[in-house]
């Protein structure tokens, strides 16, 4: 278990470890504001300072909801309701989230990336699918947040190519000829 941060007194000292956690990874507003706080011996220090963070441009709400939702929907495949869940527990206010949706989906099709994480579990398929590996499949693509109703239509087309792909096995007629 890690012990807790080093409480900082000093507006510098804490600037600079804001800088630092940003050179790491992005955070919205609300996530420096928490990261400050407990870094921060006074909280009045951490507003002031998310404040300036803003005003120099290095937090951006509507900058980072449109990175998040298009990183997570190009290299991760998830879609719009995921990624909208996930900014909001981040803290990133809903016209932002909005907007970074309708962008992102706007230059990437919903259908599409559902349609490739189909087929990367269908290629490991062998044989026929059962029920309880096409419904394993429909309750992964609701968890990544596609739409219900286009996991239902992509899995509809991509249970029947691939039910035309897999060969009939043969019968065994070893039983009838006793």
């Amino acid at each position: 278990m890690r012990p807790a941060p080093r409480k900082l007194s000093s507006e510098a000292e804490l600037y600079t470890a804001a800088v630092r956690a940003l050179m790491r990874r992005a955070y919205s507003v609300h996530e420096m504001h928490a990261y400050l706080e407990r870094r921060s011996e006074e909280p009045a220090l951490a507003h002031r300072l998310v404040t300036r963070l803003k005003g120099e441009k290095l937090i951006d709400d509507a900058r980072y909801a449109l990175e998040f939702a298009r990183q997570h929907a190009r290299s991760r495949k998830q879609g719009r309701h995921r990624i909208t869940r996930e900014l909001r527990t981040r803290g990133v206010p809903d016209r932002h989230i909005e907007s970074a949706i309708a962008q992102t989906f706007a230059e990437t099709d919903e259908a599409l990336l559902a349609q490739k994480l189909i087929e990367r579990k269908l290629r490991n398929a062998r044989g026929p699918l059962e029920p309880r590996h096409t419904a394993s499949l429909y309750r992964m693509l609701l968890r990544a947040g596609f739409d219900s109703e286009l996991v239902r239509r992509q899995l509809r087309v991509s249970l029947a190519a691939h039910a035309a792909e897999v060969p009939e096995l043969p019968e065994d007629d070893s039983a009838g000829e006793a």
